[in-house]
C-alpha cells in the first residue's frame, strides 16, 4: 500500500490502482491522521478541526462512519470483524499504523537522510537519491487540506525538507562537475524562495564553476539585498 501526501491525497493499495476515498470530510479524517505521523488523535480534537469548531449533532456517528469506510479501504482484504490493523483505535481516538515507506513523505525523507549522510563522500550518489526522492513530489504537500490550520504544522515541515533537498541538489551538482546543469534550478530556487541565502550561495557557486563571476557577484549582492531588506522589514 502506498498512501500519497505530496500533491492531492491518493492511496493504492495492492488490490490494484488509486483507490475512491470518498467525500471530502471522509478525506480529511485520512489526511488528519497522516498528518499527525502515527501519533494518536482525539476523537474531540477531530471533531473540533473536521467541522471548523461546528460540528453538527450526530458528528461522532459521522466520524465513525467515515472510519469504517477508511478501513475498508485501506485494508480490502480483511475479514469483517478482524481488528484493523492501519487505523486503529486508540484510546481516546484513533491513528495511523504504517511503515514509513507506506507514505510517500516517509520515503521522501528516508532518501533525504540517506542524501545527506552520502553527500560528504559521495555526491554521485546523493544526487541520485535526491533526485528519486524529490521525483515523489506532484505538487504542495497535502495540496487540498493545506489551507487547514491542523495541516499547516505539517506542510510546512514538509515543504521546508523539500527546499533543503533542492538546495542540497544543487551542491552535489555542482560538486558532481555539472555546474552549468545547475544554474538554472538555482535561478528558479532563487525566484521561489528569494530569502533563503543558502539558494543565492549555491546560484553564486554554480556561476562562478562557469566563468560568469560577474553574474555570480551580482547575485551574491543581490542575494544580500534581498535578506537585508526582508531584515528590516522585520520589527525589532
Amino acid at each position: 500500500m502506498l498512501l500519497r501526501v505530496l500533491g492531492s491525497l491518493e492511496v493504492e493499495v495492492d488490490t490494484g490502482g488509486p483507490v475512491d476515498l470518498g467525500g471530502p470530510r471522509q478525506r480529511a479524517v485520512l489526511a488528519l491522521l497522516l498528518a499527525a505521523r502515527g501519533e494518536v488523535v482525539s476523537v474531540g480534537q477531530m471533531i473540533e478541526d473536521l467541522w471548523r469548531g461546528d460540528p453538527p449533532p450526530r458528528a461522532i456517528a459521522s466520524l465513525q462512519a467515515y472510519v469504517s469506510h477508511l478501513r475498508r479501504l485501506l485494508e480490502p482484504t480483511r475479514e469483517r470483524r478482524a481488528p484493523a490493523r492501519v487505523l486503529v483505535t486508540a484510546p481516546p481516538g484513533y491513528a495511523l499504523r504504517l511503515p514509513a515507506d507506506a507514505v510517500d513523505a516517509g520515503r521522501f525523507e528516508t532518501l533525504l537522510a540517506e542524501a545527506r549522510a552520502a553527500g560528504p563522500a559521495d555526491p554521485g550518489r546523493a544526487r541520485r537519491l535526491l533526485s528519486g526522492g524529490l521525483e515523489l513530489w506532484r505538487g504542495r504537500a497535502y495540496a487540498e487540506f493545506a489551507g487547514e490550520p491542523w495541516a499547516q504544522p505539517e506542510v510546512l515541515r514538509l515543504e521546508e525538507l523539500r527546499l533543503g533537498a533542492r538546495e542540497l541538489l544543487l551542491d552535489v551538482t555542482v560538486r558532481c562537475g555539472d555546474a552549468a546543469e545547475a544554474v538554472p534550478e538555482a535561478e528558479l530556487l532563487t525566484r521561489q524562495a528569494p530569502l533563503r541565502e543558502e539558494s543565492w550561495r549555491l546560484l553564486a557557486l554554480a556561476l562562478w564553476r562557469t566563468g560568469r563571476q560577474g553574474d555570480a557577484l551580482a547575485g551574491l549582492g543581490l542575494g544580500r539585498g534581498t535578506a537585508a531588506t526582508r531584515r528590516a522589514d522585520i520589527p525589532g
